[in-house]
């Protein structure tokens, strides 16, 4: 298992350290201190038509990282911000947008980058939800869509453009998009774009931007290279760091079982949904032809599960997850690719049929099942080779999982 990521990729906690000490060293010089906190949303100086977006989205008190972080990026501060999946950081940023943006001019303003279509989707979503009452244009600029509508859209002028870096730094050559109005960039799941090789992209990017403009960096983990990023783009940056201990995965009940070989995971699974009344579900895999085996394997047994990964096309995929989102479909079985692009209220278990070959990923997939407090149970499929992985994100987040109870229907 710990020789499945190729050289350089697997996380070293040392290496975390020794960067994050670095960075923290030269704290003063480097880090703004800001410490106000809000406890509510109506105490940040909000315009009222961003506040009436925010309550008819349904929230009513700003979780821990918006108390910290809304006001300082409304201040137009660079600001660095590092919490777990489903605490808010999207909203956060989202606010601090659409709190600064000049509606009567109808220019690209505020530029976010995300690693995934589904996640710039996500985004594309909260903002235009929150901002319902202020009239923000936004649009989602990712591959795998029509370039001509892209720029036929651009061309009719938004206010904000989220994106993936490829489609983005497309438009940027192309002119469709025009940099000159852009006053806020975004970086949202930094550790994640770095990951995936975005790193020159979003340099080039950065190249193409105005030189005075605010940058907010958002991400669960904060590996080397993204805290590099913030050296290179960032004044003075407001840091809203949750030490990795304090990385909790609260309210998320954590279990694994014993699978004695490979061969008897799906006996296993079927076995779990008999047992259990789920209201909706998502299973982990980690390949996107074991997703396809798998849905086979369990429509064989007549459960009724949807599937995605990144073979299939963008509309077959946007399907999917519509039917999963309102709830017409109750089983989604995926890969890591989706972890972070599923906001689903409902999910209340996941299930890590793979282990997650890295131990951050572990908290991308487990986090949408407790998203805002809301409770969730993860049961992890653990055979004799991934022993070592299971340790090591028990490490890696200091938490213990325990051993699947027999009473397991009664904490659903």
């Amino acid at each position: 298992m710990a020789g499945s990521a190729p050289e350089g990729t697997q996380f070293d906690a040392r290496q975390f350290d020794q960067k994050l000490n670095e960075v923290l060293e030269g704290q003063d010089e480097f880090f703004t201190s800001y410490d106000e906190s809000h406890d509510s949303f109506d105490a940040m100086g909000l315009q009222e038509n961003l506040l009436r977006g925010i309550y008819a989205y349904g929230f009513e008190k700003p979780s821990a990282i918006q108390q910290r972080g809304i006001v300082p990026f409304c201040k137009g501060l660079d600001v660095i911000q590092q919490a777990q999946s489903g605490t808010g950081k999207t909203a956060t940023f989202c606010s601090g947008v659409l709190q600064q943006l000049d509606y009567s001019l109808v220019q690209c303003q505020a530029l976010v980058l995300a690693p995934t279509r589904e996640l710039a989707q996500q985004i594309e979503k909260v903002m235009r939800a929150r901002g319902a009452y202020l009239g923000v244009k936004v649009h989602a600029c990712v591959g795998g869509t029509s370039v001509r509508e892209d720029q036929r859209i651009l061309q009719a002028g938004v206010h904000v453009v989220v994106g993936t870096p490829g489609r983005v730094f497309d438009m940027l050559k192309r002119q469709s998009l025009r940099a000159d109005h852009i006053k806020m960039f975004v970086l949202d799941e930094a550790d994640e774009m770095l990951s995936r090789g975005f790193k020159d992209q979003i340099y080039d990017i950065f190249q193409l931007l105005p030189p005075k403009i605010q940058v907010g960096v958002f991400s669960a983990t904060m590996p080397p290279e993204a805290l590099e990023i913030t050296r290179k783009f960032m004044s003075k940056p407001v840091r809203i760091l949750v030490k990795r201990d304090e990385l909790t995965l609260e309210g998320i009940k954590q279990f694994y079982v014993n699978v004695e070989k490979e061969d008897w995971k799906p006996e296993t699974l079927c076995d779990l949904y008999e047992t259990l009344a789920i209201t909706q579900s998502v299973i982990f895999v980690n390949t996107r032809r074991k997703v396809d085996w798998l849905t086979d394997k369990m429509r064989g047994r007549d459960h009724t599960v949807s599937a995605t990964h990144g073979d299939m096309d963008q509309n077959t995929r946007d399907i999917i997850m519509r039917e999963f989102r309102s709830g017409s479909s109750r089983v989604l079985i995926t890969t890591d690719l989706l972890a972070r692009g599923i906001d689903v209220q409902q999910v209340s278990l996941v299930i890590n049929y793979d282990l997650p070959t890295q131990p951050e990923n572990y908290l991308h997939r487990i986090g949408r099942s407790g998203r805002f407090g809301r409770k969730g149970v993860a049961i992890n499929f653990v055979t004799k080779d991934d022993e070592r992985m299971l340790f090591d994100i028990q490490k890696f987040y200091n938490v213990v999982v325990e051993e699947l109870p027999s009473n397991v229907a009664d904490l659903l």
